[in-house]
């Protein structure tokens, strides 16, 4: 089906990538890529470098040392055995031995080169592993349930839903040139395992005359400019799903900005036209949709299944694994896949906390894979900090961050593993620019590099933002206001955590305690560290 491209009446009024887009749909780079294969990194036109996202591709850090990153897509971070040893090979042959969990389940190469992006895509693909829509203007990786199909939590098995979804957005041309990216989230679970409000478009458990189905969720997103996304009042049948997922992003595809790309989400399209027209207008795509329904979600898991659960299958159990910051070597990897054989199935998943699930383990073989070697690494029992801890790329690859943040976070969740004693999981996020692939607006307490500068170099200082929670009071966590050079971070970090233990009332989570005692009196603890320009400038 040929896209009637409406908003080309507006041209005068669209931003540069939009013209570019027009002449070149992010899809037909990947036609291109023997060629750049041939000719090399040079080869590649200085714009159409950003169309290399479509293919799962980006320019890694520093822009012209000719290395990319890749995202690999695992809908609902669902996949086997033989697909992680093919990740792991691709890693040790072309990704100087690592690879990165991300906060959209997805695995992440580094290192790659233009001559081997085709070979890896093909590789990839024997296993039905994609990377095509895993970045660019297109719908991306489907987010969800980890446990889908196994789960005691969850209302329906989403995993052939998923599919559907996900197979029938792969390489289609009529949603290849969205006004920003479009992400997705399906999940029955009743914990929120999907983070439905920080999507454009997420499912959410609900139930109407004995019937499960889903809610449906708009306008969701992050970065600069966070919105938490908006229910519709819609109940819709599994079978329907695929329809309002067509329609939503039709809606935005047609309707969406074009003119500013900070100003190009969905979010901002539902802002303007809010609910009540939103729905008006998915339902004369549609057609006619059921209203109401019973929500059946009972809170926020975080994304976190750390131990060893029975599954909804009598005798089998899922055993949670605690990734530090999502990162692999190569043979962490194949460690994983060859217990993922030895002790279950095969079946392994990723999380939207950057870990890993091993499913369908017996019951009397979960002594002997507790005692295997990788577990001690990857243990099923993390520490409070080191296991609760979140951070971006960072400027390790990532052109747009101010700062190094994987290593950081590390040392941070380290030291205040040694100095404090906490029994409540505390979720830290670390992000290294504006952008939001850290999360630190749902953290418990999130920490954003700045750009402030000393005599020219990065003063290496960090913002705090605390509270932040996708629970049943939802809300982004709030920015207190000043920066803290990064060696003093864990000290603030004790302060507020000993604030949290002295004065939270009984089983009170820290976001519901931020909520009570409000952001001043944290505000008040970090003032003491505040650090004026002036006097850095002086050293």
């Amino acid at each position: 089906m040929t896209v009637s491209k409406t908003w080309v009446k507006n041209y005068n009024e669209l931003n540069d990538f939009e013209k570019l887009k027009l002449v070149n749909d992010g899809l037909d780079i990947v036609e291109k890529l023997p060629m750049y294969q041939k000719y090399g990194f040079e080869s590649i036109n200085l714009k159409e470098r950003n169309l290399l996202k479509w293919a799962g591709v980006n320019v890694q850090r520093p822009r012209d040392a000719g290395y990319f990153l890749m995202r690999v897509k695992i809908p609902s971070g669902i996949m086997n055995s033989d697909q992680a040893r093919v990740l792991a090979t691709i890693a040790k042959d072309y990704g100087r031995g690592i690879l990165d969990l991300t906060t959209r389940q997805a695995f992440q190469f580094h290192w790659l080169t233009i001559e081997t992006i085709s070979m890896i895509m093909n590789i990839l693909d024997k296993v039905q592993l994609q990377t095509i829509g895993s970045e660019g203007d297109c719908p991306r990786t489907i987010t969800g349930n980890p446990l889908a199909g196994i789960d005691p939590d969850e209302t329906l098995d989403t995993r052939e839903l998923v599919q559907e979804v996900s197979d029938y957005f792969q390489g289609n041309r009529e949603f290849s040139n969205l006004p920003r990216k479009f992400k997705l989230s399906i999940s029955a679970n009743v914990y929120n395992a999907g983070h439905a409000q920080i999507n454009d478009l997420a499912f959410t458990p609900a139930a109407k005359n004995n019937r499960y189905g889903f809610h449906v969720h708009v306008g969701g997103g992050l970065s600069s400019q966070p919105h938490l996304a908006q229910k519709l009042n819609l109940f819709v049948l599994p079978d329907e799903v695929l329809k309002v997922t067509i329609a939503v992003a039709t809606l935005f595809r047609d309707f969406g900005y074009r003119k500013n790309r900070g100003h190009a989400r969905l979010k901002f399209l539902l802002a303007d036209w809010g609910k009540a027209k939103f729905e008006t207008e998915l339902l004369k795509l549609t057609g006619p949709l059921e209203r109401g329904g019973i929500d059946l979600t009972l809170g926020w898991n975080a994304g976190y299944f750390y131990g060893v659960h029975p599954q909804r299958q009598p005798g089998l159990n899922y055993v949670g694994l605690s990734v530090p910051l999502g990162r692999l070597s190569a043979d962490d990897l194949l460690e994983v896949a060859r217990c993922a054989d030895k002790y279950g199935d095969g079946s392994l998943r990723t999380c939207l906390s950057k870990n890993l699930v091993l499913v369908n383990i017996p019951t009397e073989n979960i002594e002997a894979l507790l005692a295997e070697t990788i577990l001690k690494r990857f243990t099923p029992y993390p520490k409070p900090f080191v296991g609760y801890t979140v951070s971006c790329t960072g400027k390790e690859f990532c052109n747009l961050a101010f700062a190094e943040t994987k290593e950081f976070a590390s040392r941070l969740a380290q030291t205040l593993g040694k100095r404090v004693d906490l029994d409540t999981p505390l979720r830290i996020h670390v992000n290294g620019c504006p952008n939001s692939c850290g999360q630190l607006q749902i953290a418990d307490i999130g920490l954003r590099a700045t750009l402030e500068t000393v005599k020219g170099r990065n003063a290496g200082k960090f913002e705090l933002s605390i509270g932040g929670s996708l629970g049943m009071s939802a809300g982004f966590a709030a920015t207190l206001q000043g920066a803290v050079p990064s060696g003093r971070v864990h000290q603030v970090l004790e302060d507020f955590i000993s604030l949290y233990k002295t004065q939270r009332h009984f089983q009170e989570s820290f976001h519901d305690f931020v909520s009570r005692v409000g952001s001043e009196t944290f505000q008040e603890l970090l003032n003491p560290y505040i650090e004026p320009l002036s006097k850095l400038a002086c050293r």
